[in-house]
């Protein structure tokens, strides 16, 4: 009978709309017990008891972190004298107004002429300086209190910066300098490319992700936040490098999380799963930065800082670093296995936990072996310019790895890595135990349903039909 009903689905509906049984049918028909229950929303397939578990771990979870936000937050970053070393001098904007071609040997005349061997870096620096093409740029300084005033700066020609006329730079001032050399270019000013390629990020996320990628956006920017407000002034206010991490790791994970995917089992299981890995990485970290001897205080950057407050612990500014820059990498995996597990569970609910995990692991390493590699690219990438400098002195490769500006990376990625995949059997399994416990209720609440249908149409090929409609209406909700 059904093969030669021209509209399959309809006709069903108006011969069940009489009955005493309606109200179950319709509630099943938009998804009562399947389509609202398998979402992305908050009505996941997870019963009270097991939503209480949850909360049991989890609010205690939340408030320590509350806690440890207000007993922590800094009144802001502690002043200090500006050195006007590296970041910390004043800084203005300015505009190069004029730039005019001389000679070097007009403007270098009190270097002499320069001998030696011109094969050295030095030697072919000062060969350039005296034969080749100076500029003079003529510099306008556009913000502060010597708004307007200008200044002359030499450009030399193996310089890596060549200034042009109408280019917006950004100036150092240092007021105990003469008169004359207060001003000098420090860099270029790149507000307007960064501003412009932030718009188009923003715009792209939106446009594909549409709700979601809003709210990706806004735990983006309270990330930065946390960051900002919290966390950098916290470190330098004196407090332990590692338990604000922590404090402020978490924060951006509970907002992150539950402001991108809703609040749900499924989000609860993924902030678990990520929890856990953190814990992991902290205590990799704290073992093995010690264990190495590692200080943090590699570069020009972090000397400043611990000459600057010489109180902060810079190996816990180092496992601190390791905890944060792994944050963002452990949500996506364990959003990712957490998803997976929920779709292979609706596939087929009749799937134990054993099946569950065995299928989701599956999925996961795939995605350890895209991860890892990814990590480990990133922080090689990074420091491309450090590894081409070992190549030219052609150190050993034990010799380079053991020098601590490359321990530190090599220790950095490895314990990410570590907690990455520790995060996937981690995560999987959690969400095959937690999806799995409702199995029996799903599959008593489907006989419930099933006989009554059959019933109510008179037919058992009629259930089935009624079944497709509600798993297209789950996919056409998500």
């Amino acid at each position: 009978m059904t093969p030669t009903q021209p509209p399959p689905f309809p006709p069903p509906e108006p011969s069940r709309a009489p009955g005493a049984g309606d109200g179950g049918g319709h509630a099943h028909g938009h998804g009562h017990s399947h389509g609202h229950s398998h979402g992305h929303g908050p009505a996941a397939p997870v019963s009270q008891h097991l939503r209480k578990v949850i909360a049991a771990i989890l609010i205690p979870f939340a408030a320590a972190v509350l806690i440890g936000l207000a007993v922590l937050w800094p009144g802001g970053a502690p002043a200090h004298e500006r050195t006007g070393v590296g970041f910390d001098r004043q800084t203005q904007h300015a505009t190069v107004t004029k730039v005019v071609e001389l000679s070097c040997q007009s403007v270098n005349a009190s270097g002499g002429v320069p001998t030696g061997d011109t094969s050295t870096a030095e030697g072919s620096s000062a060969q350039q300086q005296a034969d080749g093409t100076c500029k003079r740029a003529t510099i306008r300084v556009d913000t502060g209190d010597d708004k307007g005033r200008t200044f002359d700066e030499i450009v030399q020609p193996d310089q890596s910066r060549q200034l042009s006329e109408g280019q917006k730079v950004v100036v150092a001032y240092e007021p105990s300098a003469p008169e004359d050399l207060q001003y000098s270019v420090t860099d270029v000013n790149r507000r307007f490319p960064l501003a412009l390629l932030a718009g188009i990020f923003a715009l792209a996320v939106v446009a594909v992700g549409r709700l979601r990628g809003v709210m990706a956006l806004v735990a983006l920017a309270i990330s930065f936040l946390v960051l900002n407000f919290f966390i950098l002034p916290a470190i330098l206010q004196g407090s332990n490098p590692l338990v604000v991490a922590v404090v402020g790791a978490s924060v951006i994970m509970l907002i992150a999380l539950y402001l991108c995917h809703g609040l749900s089992a499924r989000t609860s299981v993924a902030v678990l799963g990520t929890l856990i890995s953190l814990l992991l990485i902290g205590v990799l970290g704290s073992v093995f930065i010690g264990w190495a001897a590692l200080t943090g205080d590699t570069d020009d950057n972090t000397g400043l800082i611990h000459g600057l407050y010489p109180e902060i612990d810079m190996s816990g500014l180092l496992l601190a670093g390791v905890i944060i820059g792994s944050l963002g990498v452990l949500d996506d995996v364990t959003v990712t296995q957490t998803s997976a597990v929920w779709e292979l569970h609706e596939a087929n609910p009749s799937t134990g936990w054993r099946g569950l995990y065995r299928a989701g692991i599956r999925i996961g390493r795939d995605h350890i072996a895209s991860v890892v590699n990814t990590l480990v690219l990133a922080y090689a990438g990074a420091a491309l310019p450090l590894l081409l400098l070992f190549s030219i002195a052609q150190s050993s490769m034990g010799t380079i790895a053991n020098s601590e500006l490359v321990a530190e990376e090599i220790v950095r990625t490895l314990i990410g890595s570590i907690g990455l995949v520790a995060s996937v059997p981690v995560t999987t399994a959690l969400a095959a135990l937690v999806v799995s416990a409702d199995r029996p209720a799903a599959q008593a609440g489907a006989q419930g349903h099933g006989p009554a249908r059959t019933q109510r149409a008179g037919q058992a090929p009629d259930a089935r039909p009624a079944t497709g409609r509600g798993g297209r209406g789950r996919r056409r909700k998500r």
